[in-house]
C-alpha cells in the first residue's frame, strides 16, 4: 500500500512539473512573439516606450512575488503532509496579506511616481505607460500566492491553467487596443500606454482563475471535513508556526530566491535607465525611443534561444543532484561535458544564423531594414547565453545556486560601464556589443566555477576547433544563399522565404558537420536526461549515426 501512494504521488509530481514546463514554454513564447505584431501595428517609438517600461514593471512584479511561491508551496507541503489544515491556512492567510501589501506599494509608487521615473530614464513618453501598467501588481501577487499553495498540494494544473489565461488576454487586450489607438490617430505615448494596459487586463483575469479553484478546492474541503466530521490536526498547531514567526520563516526562505531571481532582468533594466538617456545626447525624445525601438528589434529572437536553453537546461539538475547523491563524479563530468557542449553547439548556430540571416529576418518580420547591424550585433549574445544558461543550471544541481545569481550581477555592472562608454560613440550598436560582453564574463565566470567543481578538462579542440570548422561549414552555406537571395525582388514574402531557407539550411548544414567532426558521440547522445535515446533512433533512422 506505501509502495503504491509513494507511486501515484511521484506520478502526479512528474505530471505536474510536465503541465508547469508546458504552460512555462507556451507563455514565454507567446510573451516574445507578441512583440512583432505591437511593432508591426504602434511603430518603433511605441515598441521603444513599451521595451523601456516593460523591464522596470517586471522587476516590480519579481519584487513583489518572486520567492514567495516558492515558500509558499513549501511550508503549505509541511503542513499539508503533517494534517495541519489551519497551518495551511494560517500560511495563505499571511502570505496574501504580505502580497497584497508589496502589490498595493508597487502600484503607488510606479502610478503616482511615474512622472519622476520617467524623468530619471530620461523621456516624458514613458508617464502614460508606467501609469497603465501600474495597476496589474494590484492583481498578479495575490494569483502568485495561490498559485504557490496549490503547488504545495502538487496541484499544478491552476498554476498552468491561469499563466496561459494571463498571457492570453493580457496579449489579446494589447493588440485590440494597439489597434484602437492606432485607429483614432492617438499619440505614440498613449498607444503605448494601451499596450501595457493589457497586463493590468492578464492580471485580472489570472486573478480570476485562480479565485475560481481556490473556491472549488474551499467547497471540496468543506465537503470531505464534514464527511469525515473529524477535528482538524491544525489545532495543535505549535505558536512558532503562527502569526509573526511563521512570516518572519517565510520572509527568510523567499528573500533570497528573490534577489536570485532579479539578476538576469537587471540587465535589460540597465538598458531602461541608461540607453534612452545617453541616446538622446544624440538626438530628440522622439528619435531616442525609435532607436530603442529598433535595438529591440533582434532580443525577442535570442530569447526564443534562451528560452529554448532554459527549457532543456532543467533536465539538468535533478539529474546532477542525482549523481552528486551517489558520489557518481565520472557521471557528473560526462553529464556536464555533454551538456556544456551541446548549448555551446546550439548557441554558436544561434548566433551565426541570426547574425547572417539578420537582414531578411528583419524585413520578414517588421517591414523593413531599419537596424539589421545591431541585430546581427545583439544575435551573438546567443552564443554566451546559452553557456550562461545551461551552466547556472548544472551548478544549481551540485549545490552552488548563489553563483550564477552573482555572476549575472557583475555582468550588470559590466553592461552599465560599457552601455557608458560605446553608446555615445555607436549608438545602438555600442549596447548591443556591451550586451554581448555582460554575457560572455557570466559564462566565463560560471565555467570557470563549473570546471573546478565538476573537475572538468577544457580541451582547446574539443571546445574552440571542431565547433569551429562546424561554424565555418555553416556560415559559408549561409553566405552563398544571402548572395543568391541578393537576385530576389524587394518585400516581405521574399525575405521571409530567404530567411526560412537560411533556417533550414542552416540547421541541415551544421547538423551534418557536426556528425562529420564527431563532436557527439553515441554515448554523448544517450547521456542526454530523457530526450537523448529517441534522439539517437532518429538520427540512425535518418542515417546520419551508424
Amino acid at each position: 500500500m506505501k509502495e503504491h501512494v509513494q507511486k501515484v504521488g511521484g506520478s502526479k509530481l512528474l505530471k505536474g512539473a510536465a503541465v508547469l514546463s508546458i504552460a512555462a514554454i507556451f507563455t514565454k513564447l507567446l510573451g516574445m512573439l507578441q512583440k512583432i505584431p505591437m511593432q508591426n501595428i504602434g511603430g518603433d517609438i511605441v515598441f521603444g516606450i513599451y521595451n523601456t517600461v516593460y523591464p522596470f514593471y517586471t522587476i516590480l512584479i519579481m519584487l513583489a512575488t518572486a520567492g514567495f511561491p516558492t515558500a509558499i508551496s513549501r511550508f503549505v507541503a509541511e503542513r499539508h503532509a503533517a494534517g495541519e489544515e489551519a497551518g495551511k491556512r494560517e500560511v495563505i492567510r499571511m502570505a496574501s496579506l504580505v502580497m497584497t501589501i508589496l502589490g498595493v506599494g508597487g502600484c503607488l509608487l510606479m502610478y503616482f511616481g511615474a512622472p519622476f521615473i520617467s524623468r530619471l530614464i530620461g523621456s516624458n513618453q514613458l508617464i502614460p505607460a508606467l501609469k497603465s501598467s501600474a495597476p496589474a501588481l494590484l492583481f498578479v501577487p495575490l494569483s502568485a500566492a495561490l498559485r504557490g499553495y496549490f503547488q504545495g498540494l502538487q496541484d499544478m494544473m491552476p498554476t498552468a491553467v491561469s499563466q496561459v489565461t494571463e498571457q492570453v488576454v493580457r496579449v489579446a487586450v494589447m493588440i485590440i487596443l494597439l489597434l484602437y489607438l492606432s485607429g483614432l490617430g492617438s499619440t505614440d505615448a498613449v498607444i503605448a500606454g494601451g499596450a501595457l494596459a493589457g497586463s493590468t487586463a492578464g492580471g485580472i483575469a489570472g486573478l480570476f482563475v485562480m479565485l475560481m479553484y481556490w473556491r472549488s478546492y474551499r467547497k471540496h474541503e468543506g465537503t470531505m471535513l464534514g464527511a469525515t466530521n473529524s477535528p482538524s490536526r491544525g489545532a495543535s498547531l505549535p505558536e512558532q508556526g503562527q502569526g509573526w514567526p511563521l512570516l518572519r520563516s517565510m520572509l527568510s526562505y523567499a528573500i533570497p530566491i528573490c534577489l536570485a531571481s532579479l539578476a538576469i532582468p537587471l540587465i535589460s533594466l540597465v538598458d531602461t535607465f541608461t540607453l534612452p538617456r545617453l541616446l538622446r545626447e544624440s538626438g530628440g525624445e522622439i528619435e531616442t525611443m525609435m532607436a530603442v525601438g529598433v535595438y529591440n528589434r533582434g532580443i525577442p529572437l535570442v530569447q526564443l534561444v534562451t528560452m529554448i536553453a532554459t527549457s532543456l537546461s532543467v533536465l539538468f539538475i535533478p539529474a546532477m543532484a542525482e549523481l552528486k547523491m551517489k558520489g557518481d563524479h565520472e557521471g557528473i563530468r560526462r553529464q556536464s561535458t555533454v551538456a556544456l557542449r551541446w548549448f555551446w553547439l546550439i548557441g554558436l548556430a544561434s548566433s551565426i544564423g541570426l547574425a547572417m540571416l539578420a537582414k531578411p529576418i528583419n524585413v520578414m518580420l517588421y517591414g523593413d531594414d531599419v537596424g539589421s547591424g545591431t541585430m546581427a550585433w545583439i544575435a551573438w549574445t546567443a552564443a554566451p547565453g546559452a553557456l550562461v544558461t545551461v551552466s547556472a543550471a548544472l551548478l544549481q544541481g551540485l549545490g552552488y545556486a548563489k553563483a550564477p545569481a552573482l555572476h549575472l550581477l557583475m555582468a550588470a555592472a559590466i553592461k552599465l560601464v560599457l552601455n557608458v562608454l560605446l553608446v555615445p560613440q555607436f549608438g545602438d550598436d555600442g549596447a548591443a556589443i556591451a550586451g554581448i560582453a555582460a554575457y560572455a564574463v557570466a559564462a566565463a565566470l560560471n565555467l570557470a566555477l563549473l570546471l573546478q567543481r565538476a573537475g572538468l578538462a577544457l580541451r582547446v579542440r574539443d571546445a574552440l576547433l571542431r565547433p569551429g570548422a562546424a561554424a565555418l561549414a555553416l556560415a559559408a552555406a549561409l553566405a552563398a544563399l544571402r548572395l543568391a537571395g541578393a537576385e530576389l525582388p524587394p518585400g516581405r514574402l521574399a525575405a521571409a522565404v530567404e530567411a526560412l531557407l537560411g533556417v533550414l539550411l542552416g540547421v541541415a548544414v551544421f547538423t551534418a558537420a557536426v556528425l562529420r567532426t564527431r563532436l557527439l558521440s553515441e554515448a554523448e547522445l544517450l547521456a542526454l536526461p530523457r530526450v537523448g535515446p529517441k534522439l539517437l533512433r532518429v538520427l540512425r533512422r535518418l542515417r546520419l549515426l551508424r
